[in-house]
């Protein structure tokens, strides 16, 4: 009975189960990342997550240890080969496929600040045609751990202003622009009476002032007769 034991078996014996494993693990170093089975994703996530924490203590010994977990030995004899030398084979086997200078070098320091959680599994969309299996992808973490606490901490960016056609935004446009007023139309000036050469023509008497003279008979007809 496997009462608290929470082993994935994978359907593998040990043997072959630990070697699989590590072959994951070792491509995961390589090429930062790895599609599999999300079972075989789960399984293979802890032996990553502990490999960095060997790595994080970067001593002589934690690397012979990560070095007997990963099954990668460490290759001295190099020969020569198609005119290349065996130390710029050498170099580039180190560069590129050396698991554990990979990981002490270039991958747990970059994992200093953080205390867990390394990876990430992706789960993938559909089945695998044949046996139905869930894909996923297992990665390293890429987000570093400060950047996503200012993202947390800092509050929603305000929308940024419209812009117009010429890139410039609305506001500078009002600010270097001021508003036009509209013009007032001016009344025009009043025309000074032209001033007059000849004496002022008198009034001409109203009907009403005529009549009321023809009755009380002081028109200049009757002035000439007496």
């Amino acid at each position: 009975m496997r009462h608290r034991v929470r082993t994935a078996k994978l359907g593998r014996t040990g043997e072959h189960r630990n070697a699989m494993l590590a072959n994951m693990v070792c491509s995961l170093i390589e090429q930062k990342e790895i599609t599999t089975t999300l079972a075989k994703a789960k399984a293979a996530r802890v032996v990553a997550e502990k490999m960095v924490t060997l790595g994080k203590r970067g001593t002589l010994h934690h690397r012979r240890l990560a070095a007997a977990r990963l099954r990668a030995p460490q290759r001295r004899f190099f020969p020569r080969a198609k005119g290349v030398p065996g130390k710029q084979l050498r170099e580039q086997w180190s560069r590129e496929h050396d698991v554990v200078r990979i990981l002490f070098d270039e991958i747990a320091p970059s994992f200093q600040d953080r205390m867990g959680g390394y990876t990430r599994i992706i789960k993938l969309a559909g089945a695998r045609r044949g046996d139905a299996a869930q894909m996923a992808i297992l990665k390293w973490v890429d987000e570093p751990l400060e950047e996503k606490a200012k993202a947390s901490s800092t509050p929603a960016a305000e929308p940024a202003p419209a812009q117009d056609k010429t890139g410039e935004t609305a506001q500078a446009t009002e600010q270097a622009e001021p508003a036009e007023e509209t013009p007032v139309a001016e009344e025009p000036a009043a025309e000074e009476p032209a001033a007059e050469e000849g004496p002022a023509e008198e009034p001409s008497e109203t009907p009403e002032a005529e009549a009321a003279a023809e009755e009380s008979g002081d028109t200049d007809e009757s002035k000439e007769k007496k």
